[in-house]
């Protein structure tokens, strides 16, 4: 077995919620409201968080839960579960198949396990602290070897809130930049088929897998200070450390202000 029990169970419970995003996505026929802040909620985000919620409480009731939908329970064990029912409400809801359902276990020693579901391409990257990083058929992902910006691709959730001369110094570095965003993003990241990805704007339950899924597959994940933290309200995820370096030094020499601050 690739990781412990424990959190194969939680492994298990994550897949079943991805099969019920699937189905929401595939049927097509869901409410869309919006949240106080303005951005998009839909019947579907509520129901596979309620699944989530309700299945880790039976399983583990001495843990606290957080997630995007709902307030946050306290645990008596000083860990807790972070969800993201959907990641990428908006593409589910225009028909784009590169949304996800995420989950994550941080504990008072920090995050110890992270999965990213991708339910309509068939596709599961999981990770515990110190037992490397798998794909759905228990294959191990590593990173790519891209050190510099250089022919590197660089994803993103969007770039409404980039600074526009970012994007230029590293188009001029001839990187690629590309907007397979959100949890997708950091997956194809994490099996070396992209080799940084790079946000603005997330909350931690958007990128609460990333620091353990990245460190196992020998990449990394921090914040614009280089400290690793889901609590920062941004994240870059890279290949290798001196890919990440050379990133948050084109962001350091950026002088102008992001464009808009948008949320998902």
């Amino acid at each position: 077995m690739t990781i412990d029990t424990r959190f194969q169970n939680a492994l298990d419970i994550l897949e079943a919620g991805a099969g019920m995003a699937r189905s929401w996505f595939d049927d097509a026929h869901f409410r869309v409201e919006r949240k106080d802040d303005g951005t998009p909620v839909t019947e579907a985000d509520r129901s596979v968080e309620r699944h989530l919620r309700d299945e880790l409480s039976k399983h583990f009731p001495e843990d606290g839960l957080l997630g995007e939908e709902f307030a946050e329970v306290e645990g008596t064990s000083g860990g807790r579960w972070i969800m993201d029912p959907i990641d990428g409400t908006k593409s589910f809801i225009h028909g784009v198949p590169l949304y996800s359902t995420l989950l994550a276990y941080e504990s008072a020693q920090g995050l110890e396990f992270g999965a990213i579901a991708l339910p309509s391409l068939g596709r599961l990257v999981y990770a515990q602290s110190g037992r490397g990083c798998f794909d759905g058929q228990g294959r191990q992902l590593t990173t790519s070897d891209r050190r510099e910006v250089q022919d590197a691709y660089v994803m993103s959730t969007w770039l409404e809130d980039w600074p526009l001369e970012l994007i230029n110094r590293l188009q001029n570095q001839d990187g690629v930049i590309r907007t397979w965003g959100d949890g997708f993003g950091y997956a194809l990241v994490a099996a070396g088929q992209a080799d940084a990805m790079l946000d603005f704007t997330v909350s931690p339950f958007d990128v609460a897998p990333m620091p353990v899924i990245m460190r196992e597959a020998g990449g990394v994940f921090t914040d614009f200070d280089g400290v690793e933290s889901i609590h920062s309200g941004v994240g870059v995820a890279a290949a290798t450390p001196e890919l990440r370096d050379a990133v948050l030094r084109e962001i350091a020499q950026t002088t102008s202000s992001p464009t808009s601050t948008l949320m998902e």
